[in-house]
């Protein structure tokens, strides 16, 4: 179980979100101390922009590769108080303000991205 958060108060808000989430699948916590497989959040949305991902990564993460899944969210690759640098940069290069997507979901951001591009090349 585990959450995040720009401060203290949200981290712990997230977790207790997330342990709801998991109460409610009716599932048994495991008992301390037991091996547990890791599970790793879905990448259905993300996957749907394999280009997209490639590019955004290398573009405006600045970094080689990511692992990136749909709970994925900007706060994930910088240690920065906001993602004000990060949207100024989405804003840049596609043309695309983000500002207003919560926690700055990067599913969220490449679903914007790409419904931009198709309105963009349908425009020409």
């Amino acid at each position: 179980m585990s959450g995040g958060g720009n401060t203290r108060l949200e981290a712990l808000e997230e977790v207790r979100k997330n342990f709801d989430r998991f109460k409610a699948t009716g599932k048994k916590l495991p008992r301390p101390g037991t091996k547990v497989p890791i599970e790793f959040a879905a990448g259905d949305r993300v996957s749907r922009h394999p280009e997209l991902e490639k590019e955004f990564i290398r573009q405006v993460l600045e970094i080689n590769w990511a692992w990136i899944s749909d709970e994925s969210c900007l706060g994930d690759f910088h240690d920065e108080e906001t993602d004000e640098r990060l949207m100024d940069r989405i804003r840049r290069i596609y043309g695309v303000d983000v500002s207003d997507i919560a926690g700055g979901n990067l599913a969220d951001i490449f679903d914007r991205i790409a419904k931009h591009k198709v309105t963009e090349d349908l425009s020409r």
